[in-house]
């Protein structure tokens, strides 16, 4: 039996040898099959268009150069603005949540996105970004993000009412940055971008379960 498989195996092994020499014999490589997977659309650098990239080279790409592209970029600028919003709803529960569970969640998510803040501002001043720009994305339109007739629905709120409100204005907003760090995982190519999305997606995923059962 031992024989008989190793028989098997040998046939392909040649093969391939055959093929390798063939390629050497003419001199050059063979193509990379570029029509072989999918397309890749990759955000160009801050003020460049965008390029189409096939999924191997992109793959490689990141390899090569984490240099941030205007995904990365937006990202960072986006969800500093998501994470304020986030803060400010956290602000009011110290005064109206009538549950301790509800206040102590909101001091958990105060104090992990008030460092990842800070964390965004660093990364986008040691890349020359500024924070904002003229004519830049409307926050309002951001996934997730509570309309001011919302937020001042929760102000004016106390008690099991500002609970039941607050625990269902920040399962929608976690959501929202959950699809936004998604999306910049996709389409960006800086290294310490994806890490931070990757844990906004692990932190506020798991929020939103302890904030479902809260309801």
């Amino acid at each position: 039996m031992l024989f008989r498989r190793a028989s098997r195996v040998t046939v392909p092994l040649t093969a391939l040898a055959v093929l390798a020499l063939a390629a050497c014999d003419s001199g050059s490589a063979p193509e990379p099959d570029r029509a072989g997977g999918p397309s890749v659309l990759v955000p160009g650098m801050p003020g460049e268009a965008n390029r189409t990239l096939s999924a191997q080279e992109a793959a490689q790409q990141r390899v090569d150069d984490d240099s941030p592209n205007s995904a990365d970029v937006d990202y960072a600028r986006m969800m500093i603005a998501h994470h304020k919003q986030a803060l400010e709803m956290t602000e009011l529960a110290p005064d109206r949540a009538e549950s301790t569970q509800v206040k102590k969640l909101a001091e958990r998510i105060a104090a992990a996105q008030g460092p990842e803040i800070d964390a965004m501002k660093g990364w986008l001043e040691e890349h020359g970004e500024p924070e904002t720009v003229e004519g830049g994305h409307d926050h309002r339109t951001m996934p997730g993000m509570a309309s001011e007739s919302r937020l001042k629905n929760l102000r004016a709120a106390r008690g099991k009412a500002f609970d039941e409100l607050f625990l269902t204005l920040m399962i929608t907003h976690h959501e929202g940055a959950i699809t936004m760090a998604t999306d910049a995982k996709s389409q960006g190519n800086n290294v310490r971008i994806e890490e931070m999305a990757d844990d906004v997606i692990a932190q506020q995923t798991s929020e939103i379960t302890r904030m479902r059962r809260m309801l």
